[in-house]
């Protein structure tokens, strides 16, 4: 099951020779995590999918169809919400989980851009946005 949407050739050729793509770009080591709706969808994905389960291809595809459509996300997105089910995890993990499974790299940026725009992945703040303790101020002879 797909991911994204066919991308004309004239884009792809842009995309070869300027080395970008219409994905979206998070900076290096973003993480992610399901959002309490998230959490919510991947329940109700895996509800679909066992629901399904033993009634054929169609039957899957008709109620992951019926579960993506209310949320605004593709029906392959509940992939990516099942991967971060355990633990908020950044782009480079939950490829490299997809992998195996013929999702490209590019796809899960799309489904993750479209998952954080549904509200159902968040965002978490990296190391470097975190609020920094002051230092705490030593008091000198003269303070006293």
């Amino acid at each position: 099951m797909a991911l994204t949407r066919s991308v004309p050739k004239a884009d792809t050729d842009r995309t070869m020779l300027l080395g970008r793509s219409n994905a979206p770009r998070w900076p290096r080591g973003q993480k992610f995590s399901l959002s309490p709706a998230g959490v919510t969808a991947e329940e109700s994905y895996r509800a679909a999918v066992a629901g399904a389960r033993g009634a054929g291809r169609t039957a899957l595809d008709t109620a992951l169809a019926a579960w993506a459509s209310p949320l605004a996300v593709a029906p392959g997105d509940g992939l990516i919400l099942e991967e971060l089910h355990a633990k908020a995890r950044g782009l480079g993990d939950v490829s490299g989980a997809l992998e195996d499974a013929g999702i490209e790299a590019a796809e899960v940026r799309l489904a993750m851009d479209r998952l954080v725009k549904a509200g159902l992945v968040a965002l978490l703040p990296l190391a470097s946005q975190a609020e920094k303790e002051p230092a705490p101020v030593r008091p000198t002879r003269w303070q006293y």
